[in-house]
């Protein structure tokens, strides 16, 4: 009886611990994430001119506002596709440990710590009209004329796909090595090619995770903003809707029209995801890791 009440003792008090803990979590949650969109929907009904809904028709009733959603898509699924794409063969090659692992995956994920700002001032060095690349291929007679690799599309894809890439390789490498190695082993005994093991073993069980993956970079990418001023042409190829925005609040000054746009670009964001997680049901969903038992 003794045991028991100190067992429920101990439990109580780890119970309140954890209440205790949720209670700033759930503020932080509210005042960072609830609130803001919160006032920002509400904000998105109060238009200067007109009727409750009049941001909203006005942006799909304006083609150089309504096209930024199109165009942002361009950007982002592509570059998403390219970076998760990348990102799975290296991973796999890397799920075993060996003394060059640290060092290539510090080379890897080195973009992460440079930002996009970093990213783009270097792009227009090395991939701009008189960058090296450009100087080189001309020394070299290969290319005629300057090659234009900023103030465009490509520039911009480049920039998200430097940028993205070590987000989308650690997410992909943690996934991978989470999976039980016993489970390829035991295929290989049976005489399971290394295709074969990929195939029917990895894949299957990284299906959920890339899904998860690609959900996340794509939501990083759609985002896009400064890549697409800095390398892009934000007046046409590269209008992306986050721009939209930004001249709707800074140069327009018109805060609710801002806050319609931001509420259509993370609906938007929310149909792929969506999507995607939706198409991730479709696949395995249990453990991948093994225990003691």
């Amino acid at each position: 009886m003794i045991a028991d009440r100190g067992a429920s003792v101990g439990l109580g008090s780890s119970f309140d611990r954890s209440l205790l803990l949720l209670v700033p979590a759930t503020l932080f949650m509210v005042v960072l994430f609830v609130y803001p969109f919160i006032y920002g929907l509400q904000l998105s009904f109060r238009p200067m001119e007109g009727n409750w809904l009049a941001n909203y028709t006005k942006f799909f009733t304006t083609d150089n506002l309504w096209s930024t959603i199109g165009t942002t898509l361009k950007l982002a699924v592509p570059a998403t596709v390219i970076n998760i794409g990348v990102a799975l063969p290296i991973a796999y090659q890397m799920r075993l440990k060996s003394r060059y692992q640290k060092w290539v995956t510090t080379l890897l994920v080195i973009p992460l710590t440079l930002g996009t700002v970093l990213i783009a001032q270097g792009m227009l060095g090395y991939f701009g009209p008189r960058g090296w690349l450009s100087q080189t291929l001309q020394f070299l007679h290969l290319y005629e004329g300057p090659i234009r690799l900023t103030h465009n599309y490509w520039g911009v894809l480049i920039s998200l796909v430097i940028s993205g890439f070590p987000f989308a390789f650690l997410l992909t490498l943690s996934y991978i090595t989470g999976i039980d190695p016993t489970l390829p082993r035991a295929a290989a005994t049976l005489g399971a090619s290394p295709w074969n093991q990929f195939r029917y073993i990895y894949l299957p069980l990284l299906v959920p995770g890339l899904a998860m993956a690609f959900a996340l970079s794509f939501v990083q990418a759609f985002s896009v903003f400064p890549s697409a001023v800095l390398l892009g042409s934000p007046a046409g190829a590269t209008r992306v809707i986050s721009i939209a925005a930004y001249e709707a609040a800074f140069e327009q000054y018109d805060y609710s029209m801002a806050s319609a746009v931001a509420m259509i670009m993370g609906f938007v964001q929310l149909l792929v995801v969506a999507a995607i997680l939706g198409a991730r049901g479709m696949f395995y969903r249990g453990p991948v890791t093994g225990g003691k038992g």
